[in-house]
């Protein structure tokens, strides 16, 4: 049985105002239009998130926030931490903790590539730190060092409360790595992947489209989760098929992911939300923001909220 509950998990993005500070009425509204739409596993701070670019105030008020709407029965928060060094994610990571969460996603430093000693070093340092927490590791090329199943494998054994990764790419060899390997944690695949990691075994969906499409999105997870693969694939093809249709023009500007996680969610309806991005990062624009949105509307009117 794997060490986290099996679900679908999803990221609230920040809104910024012209001054790069928070609105936070914008931010409170989409974490309630997340709960109104089903969504009970939440977090903040990914790379959508725009983790890697908060400096400390942001950081502290978010998170405070954060805790606010979401410290309801039922509902489980989760506060992502991107940094270069061990220290200051644990410092970052007990500001958290402070106010109240008990589950984190964790990056490895990337300043330069860690030996298999200095990965085991970093998630002893960093989860030892909070025995009593949960730490999900968001597996990712962007860290210099992308983890194979036989590098959780040796985790497992020896960081007890490391309980999810996060992978949404590598296609079906790295999900049957992933099974097949360690299967203890709870592998969180993105719409693309999802259905691999279920030929497998039990595994769990990270929705970048759940805001958008909250009842494709659950359809897709229980037909994964049932072992109803033919209904999951046709489903599969449905995500991809949108990916390319609507969002394609904007994907081949190349932006970082909150770009179009911004754009999502005010297609979603929640259209007080900016594109802006903290800088240095470049949001689309409402120019190309219209185009997608006006192909959603046409092609797939029955996979909206």
């Amino acid at each position: 049985m794997a060490r986290y509950p099996q679900t679908v998990l999803v990221s609230c993005e920040i809104p910024w105002d012209e001054r790069e500070q928070l609105l936070e009425d914008v931010f409170r509204r989409e974490v309630r239009l997340f709960l109104e739409r089903g969504f009970r596993h939440l977090y903040i701070f990914g790379t959508a998130g725009e983790g890697y670019a908060v400096d400390t105030p942001r950081f502290r008020q978010i998170v405070e926030l954060f805790r606010e709407e979401t410290r309801h029965d039922g509902v489980h928060a989760m506060v992502g931490v991107i940094d270069l060094s061990t220290a200051r994610t644990v410092e970052r990571i007990g500001y958290a903790y402070e106010a109240g969460f008990r589950a984190f996603q964790i990056v490895l430093p990337s300043w330069g590539a860690l030996s298999d000693a200095e990965v085991l070093t970093y998630f002893r340092d960093v989860c030892g730190s909070f025995p009593d927490a949960s730490f999900l590791h968001y597996n990712l090329p962007r860290a210099k060092r992308l983890l194979t199943g036989r590098d959780y494998r040796r985790l497992v054994e020896q960081v007890p409360n490391l309980v999810a990764t996060k992978n949404t790419g590598g296609g079906s060899a790295r999900a049957a790595d992933l099974m097949s390997n360690a299967p203890e944690l709870q592998h969180f695949f993105g719409e693309e992947n999802f259905l691999y990691g279920c030929m497998f075994g039990e595994c769990s969906l990270l929705s970048s489209f759940g805001l958008l499409t909250p009842h494709k999105t659950w359809e897709y997870f229980h037909a994964g989760r049932e072992g109803r693969l033919a209904r999951a694939l046709e489903l599969h093809h449905g995500f991809i098929t949108l990916l390319r249709e609507v969002f394609g023009p904007a994907l081949a500007e190349e932006r970082i992911d909150g770009a179009y996680d911004k754009m999502i969610v005010r297609m979603a309806g929640l259209d007080e939300m900016p594109l802006r991005l903290l800088s240095p990062y470049q949001s689309c624009d409402e120019e190309l923001y219209e185009a997608c949105r006006r192909v959603f509307a046409e092609r797939y009117r029955d996979w909206g909220p």
